[in-house]
């Protein structure tokens, strides 16, 4: 069992992390906290495997709480912040998780956890695939221009990208949040989701047809990059029946 501790000054954050974590079972939560300095008296006092780290909070930077606990737990830094990335490993955490985390890079990242604190503890197995109904309750959360928004993965038609910012199409509505594809790609389920476009994001379950390199959903039109086409279309003729 992994005794572990959840430190983010976003009560939002902490609440997504502390479910992901009811999900695995050789994860223990000992605290989920917005005060930095109590988490580093806790982990000080000793009995803390693994902390889930922001960078960015007013107290005390996550940086500089790596600096401080200096060495006394293993440490998965998250924020939206690619930035902090190499400064981060060259003080030896485990991982680096972008915001949004979606469950399953979550669970890659404890993965690599338990073999670095438990490396003699049997592997853990992963998930079993979720069914319908599990997925149908999946969200993620996108960062709008006055708000944070929770978007359920069932809702989402496509996402085109575009320069700075992306656009989440669901059969409603249309959402623009201030981040790059390739983040919202990691953050997306494999299974479920496939970039087919350097501007482009489909949900397999909501493509209507496909005629050449063109993907129909609901009446748009997406084409098929070059770099994705073998890809794509291996996936597509998996589901072949």
């Amino acid at each position: 069992m992994i005794r572990c501790l959840v430190v983010d000054d976003e009560p939002l954050a902490l609440h997504i992390l502390e479910d992901y974590i009811s999900k695995i079972p050789f994860l223990k939560l000992i605290k989920a906290t917005t005060n930095p300095i109590e988490a580093l008296t806790m982990v000080q006092d000793g009995g803390i495997d693994l902390v889930f780290l922001d960078v960015q909070m007013p107290e005390l930077t996550g940086i500089q709480f790596l600096k401080i606990s200096n060495g006394k737990t293993k440490v998965i830094l998250c924020t939206a912040y690619p930035q902090y990335a190499l400064e981060g490993y060259e003080l030896d955490v485990i991982d680096y998780l972008l915001k949004p985390i979606a469950f399953d890079r979550f669970f890659k990242s404890v993965q690599k956890a338990q073999t670095v604190i438990a490396p003699a503890a049997k592997p853990a197995v992963a998930p079993e695939p979720a069914k319908q109904d599990d997925f149908m309750s999946d969200f993620i959360f996108v960062k709008t221009e006055h708000k944070i928004q929770k978007v359920y993965l069932h809702d989402i038609l496509f996402i085109e990208g575009l320069k700075d910012y992306i656009s989440i199409f669901t059969p409603t509505e249309r959402i623009i949040t201030l981040q790059g594809m390739k983040k919202m790609e990691d953050a997306l389920p494999e299974r479920h989701f496939m970039r087919v476009h350097k501007s482009y994001i489909v949900a397999i379950n909501k493509i209507d047809s496909i005629e050449r390199s063109r993907i129909f959903i609901g009446d748009k039109v997406i084409p098929v990059g070059d770099t994705y086409r073998e890809d794509f279309f291996k996936i597509i003729d998996g589901k072949n029946i």
